[in-house]
């Protein structure tokens, strides 16, 4: 009670401080006090720490309590972000820092909070390249935190599970989320925001993280909502992973962190330590990066099989894919190579598989390409919907974004549909150079409903828009998507959800050989 009481009284400071000052005042969060900067009419907070820096003993180790720092700490500057498998930005170990922007002019404002999870595989990262300003704009507090990943943030080793006291090992990149949210729901009134007013929201490994935190009991009661951009976690546990099948469960993982300490000459986890941390990830580059498994403790099963259960975080779902990202994931140029890889993954299913989505040793038509996209995305965004629908009270809302990404004539891509990520930008409006009337149309559309559902739980927001096309709740009867385009958003059946019927055939199959 003393700490939140020291808490609110700071928070004054805070008063005339966004928004319109030009003076930024001071703000009491955990660990001493942060001195903020005025930009574009708002305040920004860059480079807060969250937990203490995970380095030396605290490599592969769930985040700690914040350091306490003396004086006054100038968060006017970005944090490097985590260690990755490939150039990304500034790159430290000590990469346990959030970003804030809120438009709030006193701490009483309680505006609604998004904090965002970015994506890049598990194996990069950087919140430093998100810009706030533009969604806080619209009236909402923004927050964007690192988290470890890689093998520094995601590495399972019966070692680490030994000296762990819940006896795993493996997902610390995900337990830097929930302990940056840990940290908002305790600290974010400060900045005007309202800590039980927190969507998360991500794309590509951010959406599944979100996903995740849906699943996980250990990010319970931390937000109320949850956007997913390409994301969705619903495949079975298996030893070989694909996309859309990416889980292993930790005994299998230890096994594979057994194989990269080899690899890199260690005999030990107290010799991986003291390796230097840009060495560990050069040298994941060459032994593949690493996933979020099955632990038992963050994430404690199956995710299907959770919410089958009813064994999920019930929060209001905004969750969608974009309508080529098969031109990224599961796509070979070469007919026939695309006919084996689909007779390799599906085995048994890869003829029913083939006729939904029909292909031939001739052509490589967009169906070839969109069972690339179903199996990663489509069919992750469909079942999750369907399955909060069966076994849960919030409402779901589903989008299908489908933008013309204007590839030039002359390109080999000439006419496919949005790819992987393109979705970003209309989100964040971080276009670079001109933009074209109809993505900024778009763009306005979709920053409306984002920022409208972590408001009040709805993309429609409360009707004070008329102009803004109604999105109607996800149902698993007649069940339809919004269609995010800028020849004006509206409501459609599910794309080739009949085919995606196969594919649930065939996840369910694969789940019933875990």
């Amino acid at each position: 009670m003393k700490t939140k009481a020291l808490l609110l009284l700071s928070a004054l400071a805070l008063l005339c401080s966004c928004g319109k000052s030009s003076e930024p005042g001071l703000v009491r969060v955990e660990g001493g006090l942060v001195q903020g900067i005025v930009e574009d009419g708002m305040t920004v907070f860059k480079g807060i720490p969250f937990a203490a820096p995970p380095v030396g003993e605290l490599r592969w180790k769930a985040p700690q309590p914040v350091i306490p720092w003396d004086g006054v700490r100038m968060a006017d500057s970005f944090s490097p972000g985590p260690y990755s498998n490939m150039p990304f930005g500034e790159q430290s170990e000590d990469c346990l820092y959030l970003n804030i922007w809120t438009p709030a002019e006193s701490p009483k404002d309680k505006l609604p909070v998004m904090v965002w999870i970015y994506g890049g595989g598990f194996s990069m990262g950087n919140a430093a390249f998100y810009d706030g300003t533009n969604l806080a704009k619209k009236g909402v507090v923004f927050v964007a935190p690192n988290y470890r990943v890689g093998r520094i943030g995601l590495m399972a080793h019966p070692e680490l599970s030994a000296e762990s006291p819940e006896g795993v090992s493996g997902n610390y990149g995900l337990l830097d989320q929930i302990a940056a949210l840990k940290w908002v729901k305790e600290n974010i009134a400060a900045f005007g925001g309202d800590p039980e007013k927190v969507t998360i929201f991500g794309e590509s490994a951010g959406a599944i993280s979100v996903s995740m935190l849906c699943a996980s009991p250990l990010a319970k009661g931390l937000f109320r909502g949850a956007i997913s951009q390409s994301g969705g976690s619903f495949g079975p546990v298996l030893p070989k992973s694909y996309p859309g099948e990416n889980m292993q469960k930790l005994e299998t993982a230890e096994q594979e962190g057994l194989k990269y300490m080899e690899s890199v000459g260690a005999k030990s986890i107290a010799d991986l330590r003291a390796m230097d941390a840009k060495t560990l990830s050069a040298q994941s580059v060459v032994t593949g990066g690493a996933w979020p498994i099955v632990d038992g403790y963050v994430i404690p099963d199956d995710q299907y099989k959770m919410y089958e259960e009813g064994n999920f975080n019930d929060v209001a779902i905004l969750v969608g894919y974009n309508s080529d990202e098969g031109d990224s994931f599961g796509f070979y140029n070469d007919p026939k190579e695309q006919i084996a890889a689909v007779y390799e993954r599906y085995e048994d299913y890869a003829e029913r598989l083939i006729e939904a989505y029909p292909m031939s040793e001739t052509e490589t038509p967009k169906s070839g390409r969109d069972l690339g996209r179903d199996s990663a995305f489509g069919w992750q965004t469909w079942i999750w919907g369907r399955l909060q629908n069966d076994h849960g009270k919030q409402p779901v809302y589903l989008y299908y974004f489908d933008q013309d990404p204007g590839y030039p004539e002359d390109s080999p891509k000439y006419g496919h549909g949005s790819p992987h990520g393109q979705d970003v930008d209309y989100v964040f409006n971080s276009f670079r150079g001109e933009v074209s009337e109809p993505d900024r149309i778009l763009c306005d559309y979709m920053m409306e409903y984002w920022t409208n559902f972590a408001k009040y739980g709805d993309p429609n927001g409360k009707g004070d828009n008329p102009n803004l096309p109604v999105w109607p709740l996800f149902k698993n009867e007649n069940s339809q998507v919004m269609v995010l385009t800028a020849d004006k958003p509206h409501p459609a059946p599910v794309p080739d959800e009949a085919s995606m019927w196969v594919l649930d055939e065939y996840f369910a199959w694969r789940r019933s050989q875990e």
